[in-house]
């Protein structure tokens, strides 16, 4: 224990060695028990004084008994495949998401396994574990879960034995070809990520005249309607009498920009088919199939990639 000199006027004098060690051995000794060489000798403290820094054991530690927060509930909606974390939040604005019989206000809230969740009425399962699957979308369906124009959906015609599950990006009513599904909602959004590197592989039948050394200038880069399109890498396969098919890849994916990049080249796309997305290819998939993705090859592929920011990435 750390004891605080007293202050004495500047001119005090100081006790002599002599005097110091004459008063200590007169002043009355506390009563207490001698300690043997090396230990620390401690005043005992009075009977009448409680000892505040040790605690009773018979009371309970409320941080230990405190239970977990659990997860955020719009992390937790992603994950069981209801929705991106960001539609998520949306619907728990629109107070469409209950807690336990109660509206939640806030996306933020946490959750508990015993916690029952509802969205619009319907109890929601736990989050099964990340599953991923390749699903070949023929042309004449759109890529959402429900259409206001009453236009049939991907999610309408998939097999009935699926879960839930939420689209790894979009492809538009008139585009075919590989469409990635998850049941997590996070895993969605992370593999949406241009930031991933991962690029779309597209196979494009156009009308009209091609250019080469047109296609080969969007890897620079372009701009259509005053949106800048990051680098294409654009190539002619075949030429026919009316229509040519190219072979187009690109990072960035965004709404309709082949169908836009190639009218800026004076191109109408008439055919348009994703083959690729990042590491997972169409192959010999058949047209409406599904195709589930092994765990292991799953695990390798995301085991490099970067997680989002918190401020979040708009898919």
């Amino acid at each position: 224990m750390t004891k605080t000199p007293s202050r004495r006027p500047p001119d005090a004098e100081l006790p002599s060695p002599e005097t110091q060690a004459t008063g200590a051995a007169n002043q009355e000794v506390p009563n207490r028990t001698a300690s043997p060489p090396g230990a620390l000798d401690l005043p005992t403290p009075h009977a009448d004084t409680p000892d505040r820094d040790v605690p009773d054991p018979s009371t309970p530690n409320p941080e230990a008994s405190a239970p977990e927060r659990g997860e955020r509930i719009a992390k937790w909606l992603a994950r069981a495949g209801v929705a991106s974390r960001r539609d998520a939040e949306r619907l728990i604005a629109d107070g469409a998401v209950r807690l336990n019989g109660h509206p939640v206000t806030h996306p933020a809230t946490f959750i508990s396994p015993a916690d029952i969740v509802q969205v619009r009425g319907a109890v929601v399962d736990n989050p099964d574990r990340t599953r991923l699957w390749r699903y070949h979308k023929p042309d004449g369906l759109m890529t959402t879960h429900k259409d206001p124009q009453g236009r049939p959906t991907v999610f309408e015609k998939l097999p009935e034995h699926l879960p839930r599950v939420v689209s790894v990006g979009r492809l538009d009513l008139n585009s075919e070809g590989l469409l990635l599904l998850t049941n997590d909602g996070a895993l969605a959004r992370r593999l949406e990520l241009p930031a991933n590197g991962w690029i779309r592989r597209y196979r494009v039948r156009v009308y009209g005249n091609v250019d080469p050394a047109a296609l080969a200038r969007l890897s620079q880069g372009v701009t259509v309607e005053g949106v800048r399109y990051g680098p294409i890498e654009a190539a002619l396969e075949v030429r026919t009498t009316a229509n040519s098919w190219l072979s187009v890849a690109l990072k960035e994916g965004r709404n309709r920009e082949v169908r836009k990049v190639m009218a800026h080249l004076n191109l109408q796309t008439t055919r348009l088919i994703r083959v690729a997305y990042g590491p997972f290819q169409l192959g010999n998939l058949e047209r409406g199939a599904v195709d589930e993705i092994t765990g292991k090859v799953l695990r390798e592929q995301l085991s490099g990639l970067p997680k989002p920011s918190p401020s979040g990435v708009k898919p």
